[in-house]
């Protein structure tokens, strides 16, 4: 894929986003963060090969979303009305920001900060790299 920013070839794309103001419900809901982030894999036109979640006690969920493309990962601090995401991506067809819109939404958040990162930064004398090898 190539980066927005540098014109440089990478292999991966990646959000760390920060979700503020979201429902405590919400975040302590684990079937409700799941279903979001299952639903934010779809939408980024990912394939899921698994998913695992834990529902903490007093509060709290963690979870993750492995795609054949990378992964999905989520902390929930209901308590703070706080989630902490990664969307990390590869290949020029997947869109970190189509799940990153979609958990807005679905966590009740009211701001959000987010790091954009391209990873893989190869040797590729210009051409776009392949996130798997062709085989």
């Amino acid at each position: 894929m190539k980066d927005r920013y540098s014109g440089v070839h990478s292999l991966g794309h990646q959000l760390m986003v920060e979700y503020f103001g979201c429902s405590p419900e919400l975040l302590n809901d684990s079937d409700h963060v799941r279903a979001a982030m299952m639903d934010a894999a779809n939408a980024t036109g990912a394939t899921v090969v698994g998913e695992v979640f834990h529902l903490f006690n007093p509060h709290g969920v963690s979870g993750v979303v492995v795609i054949a493309e990378s992964h999905l990962a989520i902390h929930t601090w209901p308590e703070y009305g706080y989630a902490a995401v990664d969307l990390f991506t590869c290949g020029d067809e997947i869109d970190p920001y189509r799940g990153f819109d979609l958990l807005l939404k679905a966590l009740g958040a009211s701001h959000f900060e987010v790091c954009e990162f391209f990873r893989g930064h190869l040797e590729s004398d210009g051409r776009p790299l392949p996130h798997k090898p062709a085989v």
